[in-house]
């Protein structure tokens, strides 16, 4: 297996169960990812009550992980979590 490989079979695994955890909790959030041409993404986006909610996945701590500016720009008022192997956990249960 390649490491891109394992690392989007990670995100899909975190992203399901933080969907069955906000189904379990009647947590009816809308969720979607962003990406535009140039390939600026992030990972997971919920809306929950009209609010935004951007998570990016970094499992390499080191890493400096932010919103790209096109999406701050477009979604000024999204609050912003970078999810780590340090608090998955907590994100998904």
């Amino acid at each position: 297996l390649t490491l891109k490989f394992y690392r989007t079979a990670i995100e899909n695994f975190i992203i399901s169960e933080r969907i069955k955890r906000n189904s379990y909790a009647r947590s009816y959030a809308q969720t979607y990812f962003w990406r535009t041409h140039d390939q600026s993404e992030v990972d997971f986006i919920e809306e929950i009550d009209g609010r935004l909610h951007a998570y990016v996945f970094k499992w390499n701590q080191k890493r400096q992980a932010k919103l790209p500016i096109s999406f701050v720009r477009a979604y000024p008022e999204t609050t912003f979590e970078v999810i780590t192997p340090d608090n998955y956990w907590s994100f998904i249960s």
